[in-house]
C-alpha cells in the first residue's frame, strides 16, 4: 500500500511530511481548533451556570481551584507531550514499532502519575485553598468542587493522553468527535446536577465536578471501544500487551524530555497562582472580574495552541524523516496563521468586552467594568503568546525542552511576578494586568532569539527501533549529517505583527 494510501486511510496515522505546508497545516490544525473551542465553549457555559444561579463567590472558585489542577498536573501532561513528539518522530521515519513501544510505556507512566495526583491531592484541596488566600466566600465553593475534580483525574487526562497520542499519529479529527461527545454530555449533565433538576439532588458546584468526571468516563469509554473496534493501526492488541511493561530506555526518554515540559507547565499554574493570590487580595469583586477576562483569555489563545501544537507534531514527524527544510516553513507559517487570527480575536473582544463580559457577570455586576479595565491592558499579551508557543513547539520536536524551561522561568519569576509584586505600590492593582504583556513581550524576543541562533537542531529523543532486532540502540543525533540548512528564512518573513 502506498505512503499516500495510508495517510488517507481511516484507521491511519496521516502523513504530515508532504504537500503543501500552509493547507497541511490549516488541515491538521482545525479540528485541534475546533477542540480546544468546544473545551473552552464547555467551560464557559458551565462558568455562565455557576456565575448565574451561584453568584460571584463560586465564580471565584473555579479561578482558584483550576489552577490548582493544573498545577500539581503540569509533569503528567509534560511525560503525555513527550510520548506525542515519540510518536511523530516515529511515524515520520516509518517506525511502527517503535511508535507502539512509546504509547505502551507512556500510558503506563502516564495513568499511574495521574492516580497518584489525584490521591494525593484529594486530601490537600483545602489546605492549599487556604493557602492561596482563597477568598472566604468562595472557599467552600472551590473546596467541593476540586475534591470531586480529583476523583475525576484519572478519566480527565487518560483521554487527554489517548487524544494527544493519536494526534501525535497525524490523526486530529478522531480526538475532536470524541471530545464533542464530553462535552454535550457535559452541558447536559452540569445543570441538571448543579441545580437538582427532576429527582436529582441539588449538589451546587459538587455538581459540576461530577458531571465532569461523569462525562469523560463515558467519552473515555467510547473512544476505546472504537479505537478496538476498528482496529486502528496503533491499538496495542492482546498479543501485545507486554509493551504496556515498561521500557526503561524510554522511560528515561520520557522522564529527561517530559519532566522539563512538565515543569514548564507547572511553573506557568504556579504564577497564575502566585497572580491570583495577589488578585484574591483586592477582594472577591476583582477576583470575579479577573475570573471572567480569563474566561475570555481562554478563547484568545486557542488559535495559538492549536497551530502550535499542530506545527509540534508536523515538525517532529518531519525531523523523524530528515525534512528539515519542511520544519523551518512549518514554523514560519504557523507564526503567520497565530498572528492573524489571534490579532483578529484581539481586536473583536475589545469592540464586544462588555456584551462578552457580562455573560459570566450580569449586567448589573459591580465587577464589570473592573473586567473590562484589565481585559483592554493584558489581552494584548496574546498576540506574544502565539509567537512563542509555536517556535517552543517547533524547537522541542527535536527533544530541546530546557531552554524553553529557562525563558519561561525567567520571563514569569523574574519578570512577571517581580512587576506585579514590587509595582502596585505605584501602579496599584493595575501592576498585575501589565505585568502580563511585560513578561510576554520579553519571552516572545527571547523564544526568538533561540529559534534562530540556539543548538536546537542538534537536540534528540529517541533512536529509531531496530526493524530486524525490535531492540533500541544507543541514541543517536536526529539531526541531518551534513550541514545543517538554515531555517530562519521563513519565520523572518513572519515575525513582524509577533506574537507569543
Amino acid at each position: 500500500m502506498s505512503r499516500r494510501t495510508r495517510a488517507t486511510s481511516p484507521a491511519r496515522p496521516r502523513d504530515l511530511t508532504r504537500g503543501a505546508i500552509a493547507p497541511t497545516l490549516l488541515a491538521f490544525a482545525l479540528p485541534i481548533l475546533g477542540g480546544n473551542v468546544m473545551q473552552s465553549l464547555n467551560g464557559s457555559v458551565n462558568a455562565i451556570w455557576i456565575g448565574r444561579f451561584l453568584g460571584e463567590g463560586a465564580l471565584a472558585a473555579i479561578a482558584n481551584a483550576n489552577n490548582i489542577l493544573f498545577l500539581l498536573l503540569g509533569a503528567v501532561f509534560g511525560v503525555g507531550m513527550a510520548a506525542t513528539i515519540l510518536v511523530a518522530q516515529a511515524i515520520g521515519r516509518d517506525d511502527l514499532a517503535g511508535a507502539k513501544r512509546a504509547i505502551g510505556t507512556s500510558a503506563t507512566f502516564f495513568m499511574t502519575a495521574s492516580v497518584l495526583v489525584a490521591l494525593i491531592g484529594l486530601p490537600l484541596s483545602r489546605h492549599v485553598l487556604l493557602w492561596m488566600g482563597t477568598p472566604a466566600d468562595a472557599l467552600p465553593h472551590a473546596d467541593a468542587y476540586l475534591k470531586l475534580i480529583f476523583l475525576a483525574v484519572p478519566f480527565l487526562y487518560a483521554f487527554a493522553f489517548l487524544s494527544a497520542i493519536l494526534r501525535g499519529a497525524g490523526d486530529a479529527r478522531t480526538p475532536f468527535l470524541f471530545l464533542l461527545l464530553v462535552v454535550a454530555l457535559d452541558i447536559i449533565l452540569v445543570p441538571m446536577l448543579m441545580l437538582g433538576v427532576g429527582p436529582l439532588p441539588t449538589m451546587g458546584m459538587a455538581g459540576a465536578a461530577l458531571a465532569s468526571l461523569i462525562a469523560n468516563a463515558l467519552g473515555l469509554t467510547a473512544l476505546l471501544a472504537w479505537l478496538r473496534h476498528r482496529r486502528h493501526r496503533l491499538w496495542i492488541h492482546r498479543t501485545e500487551r507486554h509493551l504496556y511493561r515498561p521500557d526503561w530506555t524510554i522511560v528515561r526518554a520520557l522522564l529527561g524530555k517530559g519532566l522539563p515540559m512538565g515543569l514548564q507547565m507547572a511553573m506557568l499554574s504556579a504564577a497564575m497562582i502566585a497572580m491570583i493570590s495577589m488578585v484574591n487580595a483586592h477582594g472577591v469583586d476583582t477576583t470575579a472580574g479577573y475570573g471572567a477576562a480569563l474566561q475570555l483569555w481562554t478563547y484568545v489563545q486557542m488559535p495559538a495552541m492549536a497551530i502550535g501544537a499542530a506545527c509540534s507534531t508536523m515538525a517532529a514527524q518531519n525531523v523523524g524523516a530528515g525534512h528539515w527544510d519542511r520544519v523551518s516553513r512549518i514554523a514560519g507559517t504557523g507564526v503567520g496563521f497565530n498572528v492573524l487570527l489571534t490579532g483578529a480575536l484581539i481586536v473583536l473582544l475589545l469592540l464586544l468586552d462588555r456584551a462578552a463580559l457580562s455573560l459570566f457577570l450580569g449586567d448589573a455586576s459591580v465587577a464589570l467594568e473592573t473586567a473590562r479595565h484589565l481585559n483592554r491592558i493584558a489581552i494584548w499579551s496574546f498576540l506574544f503568546f502565539g509567537v512563542t508557543f509555536v517556535l517552543f513547539g517547533v524547537v522541542r520536536s527535536t527533544g530541546a525542552v530546557l531552554p524553553p524551561l529557562f525563558i519561561l522561568g525567567l520571563t514569569l519569576w523574574g519578570v512577571r511576578v517581580p512587576f506585579a509584586t514590587l509595582l502596585q505600590p505605584v501602579l496599584g492593582v493595575d501592576a498585575i494586568w501589565w505585568s502580563f504583556p511585560a513578561s510576554a513581550l520579553l519571552a516572545m524576543v527571547l523564544a526568538i532569539a533561540y529559534y534562530r541562533w540556539g543548538g536546537w537542531r542538534r537536540a534528540r529523543m529517541l533512536a529509531p527501533t531496530d526493524p530486524h532486532t525490535g531492540a533500541i540502540p544507543a541514541e543517536v543525533p536526529v539531526h541531518p549529517p551534513g550541514p545543517v540548512a538554515e531555517p530562519d528564512c521563513e519565520i523572518a518573513r513572519n515575525e513582524a505583527p509577533a506574537r507569543a
